[in-house]
């Protein structure tokens, strides 16, 4: 089984753990091909986190070769995000309300 652990400096206490579904090893072959059908059609939810500069994220996460789902967008519910593909296939957003000007 493999997994990546994020954290922040900021935050030492919090960490956020990304695996692939279905990392249980007694998950049927049937069940594995269901999540795996689901996951590229994108309807299995992803995490969301916040940034103050989605723009400046989104190169920095481009560069280091994440493939990339959706450039920076503003949203009509009033967010600014980007998405990616983590390599377990998860869909990760990086989002930053927009103020009234």
């Amino acid at each position: 089984m493999r997994w990546v652990t994020l954290g922040s400096p900021a935050q030492p206490g919090v960490e956020i753990v990304l695996e692939p579904p279905l990392a249980d090893p007694g998950a049927s072959p049937a069940d594995r091909q269901a999540v795996a059908e689901l996951l590229a059609k994108g309807l299995l939810r992803g995490v969301i986190f916040s940034t103050d500069d989605v723009d400046a994220a989104f190169e920095r996460i481009r560069e280091s070769g994440a493939e990339v789902l959706q450039e920076p967008f503003d949203q009509p519910y009033g967010v600014r995000d980007c998405a990616f593909r983590d390599p377990a296939g998860n869909t990760i957003r990086f989002a930053r309300r927009r103020t009234a000007d």
